[in-house]
């Protein structure tokens, strides 16, 4: 749990982040109460900032298939999205892929996991495909499949889908062989369809592509995207040295800083969200669900992205990167004035207080 400290003071502190993907394995010392107590660790964690305390106000889960008792266990701590990724829908290639004889390899059990989410109290789930183990197109109608089923039997949908494509990987020689393989023009063509299939869903494109890739997909439609990742093991708090290879799960192609990100999203016109509020006003599952689905979630969102990127300029901007973020920040304060009069002088009256040192504050 030190260690887990150590990172999250790096993440919340140094580098100003607000919600977390907190990745387990599958294995017997990191059981339903390992993974209960990290995440009661991360959110213990106060960092000191320029101006105060930074904190993690939402851990997302990337965990193991469970079972639902497991499951109310974790819906207990407070967690955001529960993830779980079928990797590949294709049934021979999935068990080609997973160790055979264990409850990892068995290909309905992890299928049916977000089933058992809902069932467990769990409001929102991410699912998700890893592109290169099978057609891509198989796979994709296999996703949209997941997508209607979960709709059709619990009418909440995924509140995220991910595509990462296969990178390669230490030890690993099929990474860098499948004859599946997926090319930036089809990866670009699926990231259209899933975004035109399901558009209430949040579509997140990871720090596995390169920058160039990053920046084209963002304006297809992906609403989510990490930056700073590191995932070798304490990579956050420790040096990068010349065994950062053997201790990472594969290559990212995109390391630029959280700062370098932002400036460049703000130069394009985009504002960065750190928002975490709708967990904590009750804006999950069902609710979000119709709110995405008529369009009124998009009022919220507005505002406590404002907010929460005001409040993340002040304490963690370099001079460089709060150039760039302020005109974008006035731009969208001059927006909201105009299409959500009625809600703008308790938005104003926030952003001011922000603006004096409060922090956390959202609609």
């Amino acid at each position: 749990m030190e260690e887990v400290k150590k990172e999250v003071k790096v993440l919340a502190g140094d580098i100003g982040h607000k919600r977390l993907i907190v990745v387990y394995g599958e294995a017997p010392e990191t059981d339903i109460e390992y993974i209960r107590k990290t995440i009661k660790t991360i959110y213990g964690v106060k960092a000191k900032t320029k101006n105060g305390w930074g904190q993690i106000r939402r851990v997302n889960v990337n965990a193991p298939a469970l079972s639902i008792e497991e499951l109310k266990l974790l819906h207990e701590v407070g967690i955001g999205t529960y993830q779980v990724f079928q990797e590949t829908y294709h049934k021979d290639t999935y068990s080609r892929v997973h160790p055979s004889g264990t409850i990892k390899n068995n290909y309905q059990w992890r299928l049916y996991c977000m089933h058992r989410a809902f069932e467990a109290g769990i409001d929102d789930v991410g699912i998700g495909v890893l592109f290169g183990l099978y057609d891509w197109k198989f796979e994709v109608m296999s996703l949209l499949y997941h997508a209607r089923e979960l709709e059709r039997r619990f009418n909440v949908g995924p509140h995220t889908v991910s595509f990462p494509r296969l990178e390669p990987a230490f030890h690993s020689s099929f990474t860098q062989n499948s004859k599946y393989k997926v090319s930036d023009e089809d990866f670009k063509r699926l990231i259209t369809v899933i975004r035109l299939s399901i558009p209430y869903t949040g579509m997140i494109i990871t720090a596995r592509e390169s920058a160039d890739i990053r920046r084209e997909t963002i304006s297809l439609g992906c609403t989510q995207t990490d930056a700073s990742t590191r995932i070798g093991i304490g990579a956050y708090s420790e040096r990068y040295d010349e065994q950062e290879e053997k201790r990472q799960q594969f290559l990212l192609g995109d390391t630029r800083s959280l700062n370098e990100l932002i400036r460049e999203l703000a130069g394009r016109g985009y504002i960065t969200s750190f928002c975490t509020a709708g967990y904590r006003c009750g804006r999950t599952g069902k609710c979000i669900m119709e709110l995405l689905k008529n369009g009124k979630e998009g009022k919220f969102c507005k505002l406590n992205a404002v907010l929460t990127f005001r409040e993340w300029i002040d304490d963690f901007a370099e001079e460089e990167t709060k150039a760039a973020a302020e005109s974008i920040i006035n731009k969208e304060i001059e927006e909201i004035k105009k299409v959500n009069p009625e809600m703008f002088p308790v938005f104003i009256s926030y952003y001011g207080r922000i603006k004096q040192g409060e922090r956390d504050l959202y609609l």
